[in-house]
């Protein structure tokens, strides 16, 4: 819905931009203002964050109604980096192959979600700055695709053929050079061990 601020960019900000997305999803419930359709200074409702399909089971929604504040991702990619998981009810084959590449990662059996999102919280947002996006450092440049990093405030995908810069529009085209030495990662870093274990986010 133009003019609501519901497509989230890889650091987890909202915009307002008719740019369509592909993937719906929510931050555990409603922190928008019915009233106003208006967020406030708190970002989520709770540490459940998922991205979900835009479509199941024919349900139809009121945008930024009285329900959960409907959040929208213009791919996979970003959704994962801004500290999104995939939802276990509309999205249960993409979620199980999460928690499955997830518990590869960490030498374990498959983790539930309550366990996941509790990483995830910490992973996603600045300590003592409980609603500023955190990023991480880069410790290897050995990263599996889908990962996203922040070069000089700018956002950029890990493809096969090098780092594509990120729009709500779409990627662009591979960079001449890596600047990695300037590089920060803003995919949490248990979801880059999770790409790098096996699974493989919609670009």
């Amino acid at each position: 819905m133009p003019g609501l601020s519901n497509r989230v960019d890889p650091f987890g900000t909202l915009f307002a931009t008719p740019l369509r997305g592909t993937l719906m999803g929510n931050r555990g419930g409603r922190f928008h203002c019915f009233d106003t359709r208006q967020t406030g200074v708190r970002p989520y409702a709770s540490r459940q964050w998922i991205c979900c399909v835009l479509a199941f089971k024919g349900r139809r929604r009121e945008i930024w109604g009285k329900g959960y504040t409907e959040l929208f991702f213009a791919d996979e990619v970003s959704a994962l980096a801004a500290g999104h998981r995939p939802c276990f009810e509309c999205r249960r084959a993409d979620a199980t192959a999460f928690a499955a590449a997830w518990g590869r990662a960490a030498g374990r059996s498959p983790p539930r979600a309550p366990d996941m999102d509790v990483v995830l919280h910490t992973e996603r947002l600045e300590p003592g700055r409980a609603y500023a996006k955190r990023l991480h450092p880069l410790r290897d440049e050995a990263l599996p695709e889908g990962t996203m990093l922040s070069i000089a405030g700018d956002a950029y995908v890990v493809s096969a053929a090098g780092l594509r810069p990120w729009s709500f529009a779409g990627v662009g085209p591979v960079l001449a050079a890596r600047p990695l030495g300037l590089a920060l990662l803003l995919t949490p870093p248990t979801i880059v061990a999770v790409l790098a274990a096996g699974y493989r986010p919609a670009v």
